[in-house]
């Protein structure tokens, strides 16, 4: 179990660019951030939220414009994608992903995703819980997705740093759950409780992601967090 964290390992400040920080992820990841101290500049197509963080600056654009993508990661430590796998702007992220690679290589920048549960195994050596028989095939398109991207993430050049996290299976804003300010990470296997329920609130995933931008536990890797 991981507790709340305030401290990270250079102790400075980092410099953020969120694309998707007005989502349910993105957005929760924003506040979080933000609320450590560090720089977040939100991309998204519809700028500022209705209810905006007043320390996050909110900005409009899309991952499919490369040259914006090039000057954020220039300009940033980090480089959150908090967005649909199957449907950025009319394109898959997996097409997307090669010029996120160049942009974050070239700016020295971190790169890291909000991924699915989907590609989660369900226990050590798998299947993943989309390959499963109660997986819905409504959930699939989004799941394969963002699956696709870590496969092609573990093969990026080592010059790319990155880290990619799944959520529990029941992550969204349609079951926000409960702020508990502590959460257990699985490396691939998703994280389940002892009844065999699988959960995270926004607040918690956040918390854990923003560990991990601070703390560097899992370079190059994936890992699972939940409840």
């Amino acid at each position: 179990m991981s507790d709340r964290r305030t401290w990270f390992a250079d102790g400075m400040s980092r410099r953020i660019s969120l694309f998707g920080g007005t989502g349910y992820a993105g957005g929760n990841i924003a506040r979080e951030a933000a609320g450590r101290g560090h720089a977040v500049t939100s991309y998204s197509r519809g700028g500022a939220p209705d209810e905006p963080v007043a320390a996050v600056v909110y900005e409009t654009g899309s991952l499919t414009d490369a040259d914006l993508v090039r000057t954020a990661a220039a300009d940033s430590d980090d480089v959150v994608v908090a967005v649909h796998g199957s449907d950025v702007d009319g394109k898959p992220l997996i097409d997307i992903l090669p010029s996120l690679i160049d942009a974050a290589i070239a700016g020295g920048a971190r790169l890291s995703f909000v991924g699915g549960a989907g590609s989660a195994l369900v226990a050590e050596g798998g299947p993943r819980l989309v390959d499963g028989p109660d997986f819905q095939e409504a959930w699939k398109p989004e799941a394969l997705s963002h699956a696709a991207v870590l496969d092609a993430l573990r093969q990026a050049p080592e010059a790319l740093d990155w880290f990619y996290v799944s959520p529990a299976a029941l992550f969204g804003r349609y079951a926000p759950g409960e702020t508990t300010g502590a959460y257990r990470t699985g490396g691939d296997v998703l994280v389940t409780k002892e009844d065999g329920s699988s959960e995270i609130s926004g607040t918690d995933f956040a918390l854990a992601y923003v560990d991990e931008i601070e703390q560097r536990n899992h370079p190059r890797q994936r890992f699972t967090t939940g409840h």
